[in-house]
């Protein structure tokens, strides 16, 4: 499959017209921030990688780092004194919570791991360790699945950044894979090679997360299930050459319908970035043409031929009838992560992506 459009170097202008001196807004109504929402954790975790990721390029540096500083401030400010994060913030710059999500921590986690590997300078790379350092406890009292491989990917990161020689991150990442391995074992059939009796959301994070736990930790069993878990997602989601993911109306059930919309942009980014870590574990040109498949979503090739970005930013989901034209950070940022993904070359992807 040739590359899409979208595999260029996109444009930052709409993460730049939704990011103000706090942090990045969390909704947009069409192309304009909402400031009533505010902001949140999630998407500020999401946007300091995309700032990492962009800094790498010539015409984004001033950019990147101007946006990364703010980013990471506001990483700063949500950490609480026993390491854990808030998430939604007030347009007032008031914390609107007494902790965050599950996710939103998983999330600032990753973030923090992915900064002490590929931020742009010493400084940053230092203060993300220091609150990484104070997360990582925490990571066993994450509650759900998806919110530990959030924080995997993360330590992943981190634990590359210290060149591998950091015990207790061994230990936190073989305990993740582990937890998806029992939990396939427990769920899996002939019909059905997953963890959960349901797709979801951010469905591919955990096939990536485990074949991730596995590069790094140089243990073929998680790297292997990865991939076998990550094969049956795509026979799911892969139709006649496009990318059509599961649904939030409804998810897709074991045994039952699987729902067709509204389709949400970050399923294509996790995509993208599962197959890319499977390409660079395996050396399969075949995983980045799964890639390219990912980013075409975005370009039209879905299952409405609805191109869904303009101007650096990306719609927020596709309905059955018709596209939600509202473009928040979620969306632009799994977009812009996805095509910044996909401009690097096979070698360079497993350290600049995620």
């Amino acid at each position: 499959m040739r590359l899409p459009q979208l595999a260029r170097e996109p444009s930052l202008d709409h993460v730049i017209a939704l990011s103000d001196d706090v942090g990045i807004a969390q909704h947009a109504t069409y192309d304009i921030a909402n400031r009533h929402e505010g902001y949140c954790t999630d998407d500020v975790a999401r946007a300091f990688m995309v700032a990492n990721a962009a800094s790498v390029y010539g015409r984004h540096r001033s950019d990147a780092l101007r946006l990364g500083r703010t980013y990471l401030a506001f990483l700063a400010h949500a950490q609480m004194p026993d390491g854990r994060f808030h998430n939604f913030m007030s347009y007032e710059r008031t914390w609107l919570d007494e902790v965050g999500t599950p996710d939103s921590n998983g999330r600032a986690i990753w973030a923090l791991g992915h900064g002490m590997r590929y931020a742009p300078n010493d400084g940053w790379r230092r203060m993300c360790r220091d609150l990484f350092e104070r997360a990582i406890p925490n990571v066993a009292e994450l509650g759900f699945i998806r919110s530990r491989c959030y924080a995997a990917l993360g330590v992943a990161h981190a634990y590359d950044a210290l060149d591998r020689s950091a015990p207790l991150l061994a230990t936190v990442l073989a305990q993740i894979g582990d937890d998806l391995m029992d939990r396939y074992a427990a769920c899996a059939g002939s019909d059905w090679e997953w963890f959960e009796n349901e797709l979801s959301y951010d469905n591919a994070r955990l096939p990536e997360a485990l074949i991730r736990i596995g590069t790094v930790l140089g243990d073929v069993r998680y790297a292997e299930l990865g991939l076998r878990t990550l094969a049956f997602y795509e026979s799911v989601v892969v139709e006649d050459g496009a990318f059509v993911p599961i649904g939030n109306d409804g998810w897709y059930p074991r045994g039952g319908r699987r729902s067709r919309y509204a389709q949400q942009p970050l399923e294509a980014a996790a995509f993208v970035d599962a197959t890319l870590a499977a390409e660079s574990y395996t050396g399969d040109p075949r995983y980045r043409e799964l890639a390219a498949t990912g980013l075409a979503w975005f370009d039209g090739t879905n299952s409405r031929g609805a191109v869904m970005t303009a101007n650096g930013g990306c719609c927020d989901g596709l309905e059955p009838l018709a596209v939600n034209r509202n473009m928040g950070a979620e969306s632009t940022l799994a977009y812009v992560a996805s095509a910044l993904a996909l401009t690097r070359p096979p070698a360079d992807v497993l350290h600049l992506v995620r």
